[in-house]
């Protein structure tokens, strides 16, 4: 009679698609753990606030991009819901609306170890789940602005992406030795060696001997987008431009039927990022945590002309502070940086540098390794860690 085959540990990844970051971050862990410890664990992925969420919260995903159209508006939600009393009286107040679903949550997805990536599940899942419960791991994904809800001292661990947001975690009354700054998780393929830039552009087609300035918007294409490449493009640089539109096809097609006047490549929705920002010399971009991160991975001077007002403010002040790049929120500034940069070669080698210091590109598999012992798992050399 054979031996019945042990039963794989079982990861549940609590997640919302209120902007991209938390998917993606979940997805980074994910692969980390396959890639550190081949095939020894289950994983799943759950949308609470889609799955579980009670009217109208569930859609909260499908109101997220309207809501941030009023940018003063959600600064100003931020600030007066953060801070620990005000965030432990959020879910004090919510839970007898949110118990049935936390409930339902936690029954519906037995796991042997939970993260969470979104500050909304952390303390609803934690009251649900009671003392009997597996490890609880929250991986905070914004950067450095952390909201309060993001910390809850009855997780296991916290692991945050900055010395700021441990900082912050430790001011909002978490035991330190609970908080380890890990770097903010991205996917493996933002993760690896850079290689010749030169002959990355001659894969993507892309003009070879000009510096190459990648203007994105975001997932949504968010941020001054086109009057930022129109003025760079009026500026007399000698440039090429990349620009990535990302899901707004009505961008996409007026700046395509513009008259440009250096060379200029226009993208959609791209999966292709890794290698576009590895190919390029300075990237114009919103100050979206996860792009950030990757940018500081492929060493990629940053310039930041957008921002959501409260969870993103910190970005720009990291990014300045490491020396990583500049907040430039008018086309002109953004024309002056590149200006500065491109005649000054040596400037621009030091942003370079500094981009190198600040990025984690190893942030996804350290996590792994964390969830790796916590398990008891054998790595995929065969080592236990």
């Amino acid at each position: 009679m054979n031996p019945q085959t042990p039963k794989k540990p079982h990861i549940v990844f609590y997640f919302s698609d209120t902007g991209g970051g938390h998917r993606s971050a979940a997805e980074a862990i994910i692969e980390a753990i396959d890639l550190e410890y081949k095939n020894q664990v289950t994983t799943e992925m759950v949308d609470f606030f889609k799955d579980y969420a009670p009217p109208p919260v569930n859609h909260a995903a499908e109101m997220y991009p309207y809501m941030v159209k009023a940018p003063q508006l959600w600064s100003a939600s931020f600030h007066a819901s953060d801070g620990r009393a005000r965030a432990r009286m959020i879910t004090t107040t919510l839970w007898p609306i949110a118990r049935r679903a936390a409930r339902a949550l936690v029954k519906m997805h037995p796991a042997d170890l939970i993260v969470t990536v979104h500050p909304f599940a952390n303390s609803f899942a934690l009251k649900a789940l009671g003392k009997d419960r597996p490890p609880f791991i929250n991986v905070v994904t914004d950067m450095v602005t952390t909201h309060a809800l993001w910390y809850d001292n009855r997780a296991d661990l916290i692991l945050v992406p900055t010395e700021t947001a441990r900082k912050r975690a430790i001011k909002y009354s978490m035991p330190p030795e609970k908080v380890q700054v890990v770097g903010l998780p991205v996917a493996d393929r933002y993760c690896q060696p850079l290689g010749r830039k030169s002959t990355l552009r001659k894969k993507l087609g892309w003009p070879v001997g000009k510096p190459v300035v990648l203007l994105v918007g975001g997932g949504e294409g968010m941020g001054p987008l086109a009057k930022t490449a129109q003025a760079i493009d009026a500026s007399g640089l000698d440039v090429v431009q990349v620009i990535v539109c990302g899901r707004k096809q009505r961008l996409k097609t007026n700046l395509e039927a513009y008259k440009w006047e250096n060379p200029t490549l226009i993208y959609g929705f791209t999966r292709d990022m890794p290698n576009f920002m590895r190919a390029s010399d300075v990237i114009v971009t919103k100050a979206g945590p996860g792009t950030v991160a990757e940018a500081l991975n492929a060493q990629l001077p940053i310039i930041l002309y957008a921002k959501l007002p409260g969870q993103e403010d910190g970005n720009v002040t990291f990014v300045e502070e490491e020396g990583a790049g500049v907040w430039a929120p008018k086309p002109q500034q953004v024309v002056q940086t590149l200006t500065r940069w491109i005649s000054r070669p040596a400037e621009r080698k030091k942003v370079i540098e500094n981009c190198r210091r600040a990025g984690k590109p190893e942030a996804a598999r350290t996590i792994a390794h964390i969830i790796g012992e916590k398990l008891e798992l054998k790595a995929a050399d065969g080592s236990q860690t």
